[in-house]
């Protein structure tokens, strides 16, 4: 598979996912329906408990050829064996992670603008996460959205993959990839969706 294809759909965790429902019994729904990638988030945990759920996780990624990638923490990442990690501009510098990790480990930075995107890519990032494209609910530090044209003007300076975040949907997904970006990251609409893997199955034909 293609790098780029690799991260056309990133499901991110999240704990609110529905009655009844688990995280991983979502996750294993979102990868049936061919999603490559999984973060897994869980902001107010300890390191011990996300590296216990992303050993659960990784197993199933492991199974259905996909990645993982933890969200803010390289060492539980590192520690865990998952495939890569995904930093903020306030966590670990990219440029310390990258020493850090091994060949082939996975950094994604996110950059809310080309200034951002391009030092990260200096860096060693080999993703920027860019948003929010759209008003979202998930993230309530996500800040103003700044559209599909932020993701094109990101994506015009960059040679490596740009992928949109922030209250993508189904149906407001292709303005994002019609703008350049190689994927999409997403919480509630496969997370909470009724059916994720149908959802996961829809985002990925973008």
């Amino acid at each position: 598979m293609d790098p780029r294809d690799r991260l056309r759909l990133i499901v991110v965790t999240d704990p609110d996912c529905g009655d009844g429902r688990t995280v991983a019994s979502v996750v294993r729904a979102a990868l049936r329906g061919g999603a490559p990638a999984i973060q897994l988030r869980m902001k107010d945990a300890t390191a011990r408990e996300m590296a216990e759920v992303a050993r659960a996780l990784l197993a199933e990624t492991r199974a259905a050829g996909a990645l993982l990638f933890i969200n803010d923490r390289v060492d539980v990442a590192l520690a865990v064996g998952a495939d890569g990690a995904h930093v903020g501009q306030d966590d670990l510098p990219v440029a310390a992670a990258r020493r850090i990790a091994p060949p082939g480990f996975l950094l994604g930075v996110s950059a809310e603008t080309p200034e951002l995107a391009r030092a990260a890519e200096a860096d060693g990032a080999d993703y920027v996460g860019v948003g929010p494209v759209y008003v979202t609910g998930s993230k309530a530090d996500a800040g103003d959205a700044v559209g599909a044209e932020r993701i094109a003007r990101v994506a015009a300076v960059m040679r490596i993959p740009v992928v949109g975040i922030g209250g993508i949907t189904i149906g407001n997904a292709p303005p994002v990839f019609h703008a350049g970006a190689a994927g999409v990251a997403v919480i509630s609409a496969v997370m909470r969706a009724a059916d994720p893997e149908t959802a996961a199955r829809a985002l990925m034909r973008g």
